[in-house]
């Protein structure tokens, strides 16, 4: 579980990020995030309606799975976001660990919450070089 000062509290909160937020979504699930330069640190939340499955013990399941994914990327989102990842299908109870992990990096990755090693300034710089020389 992730810790308190990563959370949300109060609906209002949500409310910011899904009035001025940009959205990159995937097959089951999307992510919602603003840069929130009155924070201090990011926070995160993960939504899980009733559609997605009538039992709130699966609903929690996939809650669980996220947050743990979430929580071991925590230390490369270095900005203040605020993210909310919303989920679509109940298939991600069952998903291997790998592949959900595989699929949250690569929202955060796509949204630019978190720098992939080939995004980086110095790694550009070194492909230009590269590149010049042959």
């Amino acid at each position: 579980m992730i810790s308190s000062q990563h959370r949300f509290h109060g609906y209002n909160s949500l409310n910011f990020v899904y009035r001025h937020g940009a959205t990159t979504r995937d097959n089951n699930m999307s992510l919602r995030f603003v840069r929130n330069a009155r924070r201090s640190t990011h926070r995160i939340a993960v939504i899980v309606s009733r559609k997605v499955h009538k039992s709130a013990v699966r609903r929690n399941r996939i809650r669980r799975r996220l947050y743990e994914i979430i929580r071991a990327q925590e230390a490369a989102i270095t900005d203040p976001y605020d993210i909310v990842l919303t989920v679509f299908s109940d298939t991600l109870a069952e998903v291997p660990a790998g592949t959900l992990s595989r699929s949250v990096t690569g929202l955060l990755q796509k949204s630019g919450v978190i720098k992939t090693a080939g995004n980086s300034p110095a790694s550009r710089h070194h492909a230009i070089v590269t590149n010049e020389r042959g």
